[in-house]
């Protein structure tokens, strides 16, 4: 049996996210999948949300066509009261007129109208039904006048019918919008217009599983576009919302039918291959390899089906369904946006559109709805690249992303109660740097310079900071004013510091991966921090950066950086509010005696600022402090944390406290130790400053950016380290003003160049 071209029972009730999604399958449907423009697939609609119930409508072709909750809530209202019509029986002869001889040669007339209105127009026009209504209690009120008497009492009752029709009509939203539409227009439109203006729906390919949603977008503010694997990426301001808007429309949304038939084709004679654990955990490297099998076929598919496709057209369908094969789908074009920092996927999965924080507008809601079977996709393909477990009893899934330079954090139940979620936080592929730092405000260039003698002179640091607030950023950027002829021990659980890259450009670094601070799992095969800390300090002589102290590692630390095990340069992040809640967390929390603790040098504090209670945060640092050697028991109140800098943010500048630079004994300590004096230890911070200030000059003046990557930074620090150092070996002191002179005009006339051509 057929419905309006339809066979019974071709759809399909899903739930996702907490909601009912009733799906039709419309491969074979002779009428067009379109609740707007065709009344056949309004009347099919309508007849099965007679049946069941659903939060969305989805028409699945080549094209899926999803109707959100309002649009099939407006639908569903019309099929209750097709029902109720029914129920009521509302054509029968008690609704028509009163019963007698003189009335019922009117019912037949009356019996098809009402029939017409609240049974056959109603299953398919919903509007012209109402309409219809209208015009039919218009039409017998002007009769009732013009013939009175008999005919005004036989149509009282019919009337009324009419008016609990009328009634019942506007009580449901379509002609209550339909209402307010009409009212505005001058004269009355095809009812075809009006389903267009009601019945929008979100278009999407068949074979993604993520929607897009688009409306709205006439109301909002554009901030921002630009392109991210051929995807264009809008962000907006939404007059009403707090965060931004994230508008993502990637390339496969915008494809003509005979590409997305190839798609699909291509899709179904590729989803036979399952890559093993093997092939998973080497996607990066095998990606050409698939795309290319993928370009063999979707040439095999276009040349069965007659459809024409360049060799350009090729390659960009086979990066389509590489992405949706053995790729991340949707989401890997999110994480491939450099521009992100964190990506979140709260449960239920398909509930909410996906959240992210943006490194240029803050917390943004994207225009991404997941699906459930995506994220179990997900979760299977980490658990085969990780090797870990992942179930009840193992509740809890952290794992580096290498091929996309992101940590992924999942958690299900009995964890998370409302099923998978998922937390994915994007390294920067290219390490922050000092000058970068100044550039967006971050520090000052005297903070830069000040934190880089540290450094050079070998001081212990620990940089402290709430989640978000780049604490590894600055630390990053530190390692980077380490000499590059010394050798430099990594450890971190997550792998954040982009070594590779740092290796690439010069340093010597080996890293070291300890287990996860959030495993669950009782089978875990990595090293404990305590004990690859351990290891570490059997590597030899080498500085030694760790990515977070957390727990019993740090013991061992301080006894190396007392003992003087460690070697040259000692930093590490922790988290904390300032320089005593370091002390607070390092002695108290993890156990550490004081007389370790005493070991540090210097605490750099980075926190968010809301300038004047705005919405937007602006990272900053905001105190370095020295910690003092002659205290015992609480060094707050006796005085042992010396602030150096701290942050005014009235002027947005990190201001040094001179008055206190007379009570440091860490600059005393480098006086004994270097055998500079006071003035000279200035002017090499000062210098170090004024070469990262000139970085960030240059790069206005040329538009440059690229001027202060870690590549060109580093290039530039390393001349300056050499220039001071011929000056040393030739006349045994350093003249600072000759220095930096000499340093920027090899910058202006040798680096500058360089990275122009280069780019």
């Amino acid at each position: 049996m057929r419905i309006g071209g339809f066979k019974v029972g071709d759809y399909a009730v899903k739930e996702e996210g907490g909601r009912r999604h009733l799906i039709f399958d419309c491969k074979n449907c002779v009428y067009s999948a379109n609740i707007a423009d065709d009344k056949a697939c309004r009347f099919h609609a309508i007849s099965v949300l007679n049946k069941v119930e659903a939060d969305l409508l989805v028409l699945a072709e080549v094209y899926e066509r999803v109707y959100e909750e309002d649009q099939t809530q407006m639908l569903s209202e019309v099929a209750n009261l097709l029902q109720r019509f029914e129920v009521e029986s509302i054509w029968s002869y008690s609704h028509l007129g009163k019963a007698g001889e003189g009335c019922e040669k009117y019912f037949s007339e009356r019996h098809n109208a009402v029939v017409k209105i609240a049974h056959d127009l109603l299953s398919y026009d919903p509007i012209m039904a109402y309409l219809t209504c209208l015009n039919e209690i218009s039409r017998e009120s002007k009769r009732m006048q013009q013939e009175g008497g008999a005919y005004a009492k036989c149509t009282e009752s019919y009337l009324e019918t009419l008016a609990s029709i009328k009634e019942a009509f506007e009580e449901t939203r379509l002609i209550k919008s339909s209402r307010k539409f009409l009212q505005r227009s001058v004269k009355i439109p095809e009812s075809t217009e009006l389903y267009r203006a009601f019945f929008e729906a979100s278009i999407k390919p068949s074979f993604i599983g993520s929607r897009l949603m688009f409306k709205g977008i006439e109301q909002m503010e554009l901030l921002d576009e630009y392109q991210v694997m051929g995807s264009t990426v809008q962000i907006f301001s939404h007059p009403d919302k707090i965060e931004k808007i994230y508008f993502i429309n990637p390339p496969e949304y915008l494809l003509p039918p005979e590409k997305y038939f190839v798609l699909s084709k291509t899709r179904e004679v590729v989803a036979g291959y399952k890559p093993g654990r093997t092939s998973l955990s080497t996607v990066a490297k095998s990606r050409k390899y698939f795309e290319r099998i993928y370009e063999s076929t979707i040439r095999d598919v276009a040349k069965e089906f007659r459809v024409e496709l360049s060799k350009e057209e090729i390659v960009n369908l086979a990066e389509i369904v590489a992405r949706y094969t053995v790729g991340y789908g949707m989401l890997e074009v999110l994480l491939s946006d450099r521009k992100m920092t964190d990506i979140y996927l709260d449960s239920p999965i398909g509930q909410k559109p996906i959240y992210a924080v943006h490194s240029d507008f803050g917390q943004c809601q994207t225009n991404i709805i997941y699906t459930q079977n995506e994220a179990e996709s997900l979760v299977s393909k980490i658990r085969a690249m990780s090797g870990r477990p992942f179930d009840e009893a193992h509740p809890v899934l952290d794992y580096d992303l290498p091929d996309l330079e992101t940590r992924v954090a999942v958690i299900g139940p009995p964890l998370a109660t409302d099923g998978l979620a998922f937390a994915f936080r994007l390294h920067k592929i290219t390490p922050w740097t000092l000058p970068q730092f100044i550039d967006v405000k971050y520090m000052n260039s005297l903070s830069a310079g000040l934190l880089s003698f540290f450094i050079d002179m070998q001081a212990t640091s620990l940089i402290t900071g709430s989640r978000g607030s780049g604490k590894t950023s600055l630390l990053g950027a530190l390692v980077q004013e380490i000499l590059q002829n010394s050798r430099i021990i990594v450890q971190e659980d997550t792998l954040e510091i982009p070594v590779e890259y740092l290796k690439r450009i010069g340093y010597n670094i080996q890293r070291l991966k300890t287990r996860s601070a959030i495993s669950v799992s009782k089978t875990e095969t990595e090293v404990a921090p305590e004990e690859s800390l351990r290891t570490a300090l059997r590597l030899g002589d080498s500085a030694l950066i760790l990515g977070e102290v957390r727990s019993k590692e740090a013991k061992v630390l301080y006894e190396a950086m007392r003992i003087g095990a460690a070697g040259n340069v000692v930093m590490g992040t922790i988290h904390g509010d300032s320089a005593y809640s370091v002390w607070d967390r390092v002695v108290n929390d993890l156990e550490v005696p004081n007389t370790s603790f005493k070991a540090t040098d210097v605490v750099v504090v980075a926190r968010p600022i809301r300038f004047a209670g705005s919405l937007t945060r602006h990272k900053r640092v905001v105190q370095i402090t020295e910690v003092k050697k002659h205290w015992r028991e609480d060094p707050e109140e006796e005085g042992g944390l010396l602030d150096l800098m701290l942050y005014d943010a009235k002027k947005d500048e990190l201001e040094l406290l001179e008055d206190n630079l007379k009570e440091s004994e860490l600059f005393d300590k480098i006086r004994m130790t270097s055998g500079m004096n006071v003035k000279e230890i200035w002017k090499d911070i000062r210098a170090r400053g004024n070469a990262n200030s000139f970085l960030v000059d240059l790069k206005e003046e040329f538009k440059l950016p690229e001027l202060l990557e870690a590549e060109n930074s580093s290039f530039a620090h390393n001349k300056l380290l050499l220039l001071k150092e011929n000056q040393i070996v030739e006349h045994g002191s350093v003249d600072y003003d000759e220095l930096i002179g000499k340093w920027k005009y090899w910058v202006r006339n040798k680096l500058v160049k360089q990275v122009i051509a280069k780019k």
